[in-house]
């Protein structure tokens, strides 16, 4: 038995390597994935807009200390907040994710890329601002999306085939990993500034999952997001200080990601050979993420459950003047829909309800519609007959739906829903294999997304500003030119 260890240092583990020659070195050519991330922005400013509406949320927003002034200081949108970019971040990451309205990725992972934006704006508006003071050119709104498109690209490439679910954690490592890599970008990091800063993204211990499941459902699903965002622009900062990375961060024996948290514990791996435990890449890092997204257009729902959404609306005429005469709904969904939100019982708060796809259906079949007040204690309180309608629900997997799910040429998510009254008579099944927010509905769904964009800013400016915000983010030109800072103060009441 050896008594010593060899203390070799390596080189940086292949795949932060492969993130950092990415995000350094390409150029997005692609005119849809810049189209995309046009409409990726102002849907997602637009959920954290809307957020502002609700008191647990904005309880989270602010400086850490009253009354604190931060010179060229980050604004979060529709506050009159200026933050150093950590809080910032974290602030941003918060308002966009509370209702659980903006947009998805499917795969083995799941989650929702643009989180990422609440590190990319707080960074660059940041910097924009700085730049001007000390005279020189501010980031503009390119640099932005560009940052988006890659962020979406890190964390939707690392989902495709590499299921941190399975092992417990929750997706927002993947979160921290890409906002880390495009904030160091944003910043001026070189190479070994920006491996460095990825590797402590990595060894810095990762969320579990813990909080989005039965019985644990609450709150911290959406501040977790800002929570990650929060912490990879501190992390960029600690690297771009010059502090020293973690080479062997995902593949060091015993003390790596791989060992401590990927393979240990997930025994199907555990047996595997070290090489087939490690991350898996289907594709390379381009801009197929962006492009593919998935956009939540008409329910503030978890995804898994946009098309049972949307197929209990199309029911509703039918089950509206029948509620009592209900016997049973049948909702056939896909695997991953029925191991994240397929649960019964009570609910105990409105987190737990926007992920229970029995409440998602019950809600638009007895009122033809789905908003985010659905989900508050008032309202579930006020009506009992939303769980009297999920006593009455069956869950049924159909083994298409879930292979649908993972084929890279469809990522349909599936669901059809059926109500069958006392009578013996039926509905007819409605199936839903692809969203509206979907790539394949884009054109469909550009104007409904840009009409929940008007109505989100209305929430928070006058109509005339309003109008103004939105004519700019239609035009793509325009607002790709628009310096960061002067684009944040639109949003700024």
């Amino acid at each position: 038995m050896s008594t010593v260890e060899a203390n070799v240092r390596p080189d940086y583990d292949d795949e932060l390597q492969k993130i950092a020659d990415y995000v350094l070195d390409t150029r997005i050519e692609s005119d849809e994935a810049w189209n995309t991330a046009r409409l990726c922005l102002m849907d997602t400013l637009g959920c954290g807009l809307l957020a502002l509406r609700f008191p647990e949320c904005t309880k989270h927003l602010g400086p850490l200390v009253e009354g604190t002034t931060v010179p060229h200081g980050a604004r979060v949108p529709g506050t009159a907040y200026r933050l150093d970019p950590v809080k910032a971040a974290w602030d941003i990451g918060c308002i966009v994710r509370w209702l659980d309205y903006n947009d998805t990725w499917l795969a083995a992972e799941w989650g929702h890329p643009s989180d990422n934006l609440g590190a990319i704006l707080a960074v660059a508006d940041h910097l924009s601002q700085k730049r001007v003071a000390e005279g020189e050119a501010p980031l503009v709104m390119r640099d932005v999306l560009e940052a988006m498109i890659m962020a979406h690209e890190i964390q939707g490439v690392l989902a495709l085939e590499n299921s941190f679910n399975r092992v417990g954690l929750d997706h927002v490592v993947l979160v921290k990993v890409a906002s880390t890599a495009v904030a160091a970008r944003l910043q001026g990091a070189n190479r070994e500034q920006l491996l460095s800063a990825l590797s402590h993204a990595w060894v810095d211990g990762q969320s579990l999952r813990t909080y989005r499941h039965a019985p644990n459902a609450g709150s911290r699903k959406s501040w977790a997001a800002g929570d990650a965002t929060s912490r990879a622009v501190r992390l960029a900062d600690i690297a771009l200080r010059g502090e020293m990375g973690v080479p062997g961060a995902l593949t060091a024996p015993q003390w790596g990601f791989y060992d401590v948290l990927f393979s240990h514990t997930n025994r199907d791996l555990a047996t595997k050979p070290e090489a087939e435990r490690r991350f898996r890449f289907q594709r390379d890092f381009g801009s197929y993420v962006m492009e593919n997204i998935l956009f939540k257009l008409s329910f503030p729902a978890e995804f898994h459950a946009q098309t049972a959404c949307e197929a209990a609306v199309t029911l509703h005429p039918a089950v509206k003047g029948r509620i009592e005469e209900i016997e049973r709904i049948v909702i056939t969904t896909h695997e991953s829909a029925i191991r994240i939100i397929s649960k019964e019982g009570a609910l105990a708060n409105p987190a737990d309800r926007d992920h229970c796809l029995q409440y998602m259906v019950a809600v638009p079949l007895l009122f033809g519609e789905l908003a985010a007040e659905h989900y508050e204690d008032d309202f579930h309180a006020a009506h009992p007959e939303i769980d009297a309608l999920r006593a009455k629900m069956e869950v049924v997997e159909e083994p298409r739906y879930s292979r649908d799910y993972l084929d890279p040429e469809k990522r349909s998510i599936a669901n059809a829903i059926q109500v069958v009254f006392t009578d013996g008579s039926a509905t007819e099944q409605v199936a839903v294999e692809y969203p509206i927010g979907h790539r394949r509905r884009r054109e469909e769904g550009v104007p409904v997304l840009e009409e929940k964009f008007r109505r989100n800013l209305e929430t928070c400016f006058p109509r005339p500003r309003s109008a103004r915000i939105l004519a700019l983010c239609r035009d793509q030109g325009a607002l790709e030119a628009m310096p960061v800072h002067r684009f944040m103060g639109l949003l700024t009441p």
